[in-house]
């Protein structure tokens, strides 16, 4: 008899054990606010990148694709566990870090691309940010937490001092970038200007009466990540094969798109309803090289430094290797 309790004791240790060791076999991934800055994504989707990396490392998976976008409904969704990675630029990534610092530890898995953000207009009054009206609007994917938010209160503290770090805020409204288009296209007397990203910009900039005030990197002195991917901790740690099938996908998405831009126009366009541009257009816009696909982040600390200086962030992260988990490849980053 307590030979077959230690044996059942046994079996019941082993089944828990494989429990515990057992990996997800859904994953949930956000597409993102579209634009070039999530083709990566779509190019991991429409390829099926995922499971196919996931099945190279034994491990059968499923991807559920959601068409979520905006930093902080992004944000939210991660919190929530209703998407196991998500992607955003890096003010909406560092306050989630922030925030999750001691609990959840929200992480850096890699960054995704490097691209300016434009501050477009139909205005004819407006020439630099300083131009707008009290009644007017700015278009931005997400107040507070957006690059473009993040970006006009850098520009407003280095103009006007400290006490009037947020001057700028009150002037912003959340919108979708496609929204943020008609919006200039139709010229909508409270919408104003619309900070866009590519391949909303150059939409935007095919009208004659459409100008470019300021760009993110004319601020921020030089190239840097527009969008990041992140996850929690727990899952980090605890799907190990599933994580690694991301990231080994997410490279593989960089390569697609740098071997043959013509298809990787294509995936973008389909994801965009088919509408807007032609797949020449598109392509020409990938052979930009402010337009890039990379897992190195660029300049990610200069807007954790601000942000702490503001308040926005409670907690300073000493170096870039804070902000990522141990086993990113951070060469070069910053």
């Amino acid at each position: 008899m307590k030979k077959i309790i230690a044996l059942l004791s046994l079996a019941v240790l082993a089944f828990a054990i494989g429990l515990a060791k057992a990996e997800i076999g859904e994953m949930r991934v956000p597409l993102g606010a579209g634009g070039f800055g999530f083709l990566p994504l779509h190019m991991m989707k429409h390829h099926g990148l995922i499971e196919k990396k996931a099945a190279e490392a034994g491990l059968k998976l499923t991807v559920n694709w959601s068409n979520v976008g905006g930093p902080a409904v992004m944000n939210d969704a991660l919190l929530s566990g209703s998407a196991d990675f998500i992607s955003a630029g890096p003010p909406a990534f560092l306050v989630l870090w922030d925030k999750t610092k001691g609990n959840a530890g929200v992480k850096g898995v890699a960054a995704m691309s490097s691209m300016p953000m434009y501050l477009n207009t139909h205005a004819a009054h407006l020439r630099t940010l300083d131009d707008i009206h009290e009644d007017e609007k700015i278009a931005v994917t997400a107040v507070k937490v957006s690059i473009p938010a993040i970006v006009m209160q850098m520009y407003a503290r280095k103009k006007y001092g400290a006490a009037d770090t947020f001057k700028y805020d009150k002037y912003t409204i959340s919108m979708q970038h496609p929204d943020g288009v008609v919006a200039l296209l139709t010229a909508n007397k409270q919408i104003a200007a619309h900070y866009a990203s590519p391949p909303f910009h150059q939409r935007e900039r095919k009208e004659p009466n459409i100008r470019t005030v300021m760009t993110s990197d004319d601020v921020m002195g030089g190239a840097t990540t527009f969008t990041m991917i992140s996850t929690t901790t727990k899952f980090h740690d605890e799907n190990p094969k599933a994580y690694a099938a991301f990231v080994a996908a997410l490279k593989h998405s960089f390569e697609m798109i740098r071997a043959d831009k013509k298809a990787a126009a294509q995936v973008l366009l389909e994801s965009m309803g088919g509408k807007g541009w032609t797949v020449e257009e598109l392509a020409d816009m990938l052979n930009d090289p402010q337009i890039r696909y990379t897992t190195k982040p660029e300049n990610v600390m200069k807007y954790a430094t601000f942000m702490h200086e503001i308040g926005s962030l409670k907690n300073e992260p000493a170096s870039i290797k804070e902000l990522f988990f141990a086993d990113t490849d951070l060469t070069g980053g910053n």
